[in-house]
């Protein structure tokens, strides 16, 4: 098979620190790779693959303000289907607007819907879902509007997030500064229960980071480490005793949540969105509806086994399995 991935422009492919749909991107295309398909990657020029890599945007344009979003979005999505001879599949992880190219092309079309931005942007994918095949990321994420023709978690390399048994005293925040993840309802939870709380992630939202975040800043109770990747970042997620995702939205999958699992972190998380697909209750973590269980649930972390944390992200939640079903859907749609 000779595959076109078609990955988002506004980070690096891998990304450096934030990304999610990049890092997504990253892990499929490297897995299939090592699996023996001809990939293509269409994305940023300076991103980084073991396949082939196609790329018109020079920087992404989350990180260089010199880079218009629209216009190299435009000259981005073009360039892919200006190649689609070249290939026998094009998968599109870059949103909507590749769809609008989908019958000029002949060539086959898979696109991964990352989660729905905005209920405005159904009609896209409702007028070409003849035409392209659609991949949700949970089952919670499928509107009954579409057509799908599979359901696909995320996966991680579980090799990339070493285990820790003991994790430590303090409570994580790991995501996006914005209302939107609880940034204030984590604070919240984790003083009222007397514990410390580390906090890492870009600020999306700076008036919410200056009112919400900021006043609770004391280098003492609670710590703000900034956007962390590396090393940084799994150690920030294996060091903790727990994970606060006390997210305030219908979250499409959590990539965060699988990542502090597979390092042994149990998980308490507001029972909304995908999170129930992601997290046993009373077994890998807690699902809760306020601030108050939040409070409840940090009491009763010591029940949670970390073992069985992370033996659940190896059964459900690994790179192998989500690249194995990709491989099959191609074939499928390939016959």
């Amino acid at each position: 098979m000779r595959i076109a991935m078609l990955a988002p422009i506004s980070w690096r492919t891998p990304p450096r620190h934030y990304g999610p749909w990049e890092l997504v991107t990253s892990l499929l295309t490297e897995a299939l790779v090592a699996r023996g398909i001809d990939v293509t990657l269409f994305a940023t020029r300076d991103s980084m693959t073991a396949g082939t890599l196609a790329g018109v945007c020079p920087a992404p344009y989350s990180e260089d303000p010199t880079i218009d979003a629209k216009v190299w979005e435009m000259l981005h999505v073009a360039h892919v289907f200006e190649r689609a001879g070249e290939f026998d599949l094009i998968h599109n992880q870059a949103d909507f607007v590749p769809l609008a190219f989908s019958r000029l092309v002949a060539t086959p079309i898979v696109t991964t819907i990352h989660g729905f931005s905005s209920d405005r942007i159904l009609p896209a994918f409702q007028v070409y879902q003849d035409r392209v095949h659609y991949v949700a990321i949970s089952d919670f994420d499928r509107s009954p509007k579409l057509r799908y023709a599979a359901t696909i978690h995320h996966g991680i390399r579980l090799q990339d997030f070493p285990f820790d048994p003991r994790g430590s005293d303090d409570l994580l925040f790991f995501g996006r500064i914005h209302p939107d993840k609880g940034a204030a309802e984590a604070i919240a939870a984790a003083r009222r229960a007397g514990r410390r709380l580390v906090m890492a992630g870009i600020v999306q939202d700076q008036r919410y980071h200056d009112t919400q975040v900021a006043p609770a800043l004391d280098d003492q109770t609670v710590l703000y480490r900034g956007p962390l990747g590396g090393t940084d970042r799994t150690n920030a997620l294996g060091a903790a005793r727990a994970l606060l995702h006390l997210v305030n939205f219908d979250e499409p999958f959590g990539l965060s949540v699988v990542e502090a699992l597979a390092c042994g972190t149990p998980v308490i998380a507001s029972r909304r969105g995908s999170m129930p697909e992601l997290i046993d209750h009373g077994v890998t973590g807690f699902l809760v509806d306020s601030v108050d269980e939040a409070v409840a649930a940090i009491a009763r972390i010591g029940e949670i086994d970390r073992a069985v944390c992370r033996a659940a992200v190896a059964a459900r939640f690994t790179v192998d399995h989500m690249a194995d079903r990709y491989r099959a859907l191609y074939r499928s749609i390939l016959g």
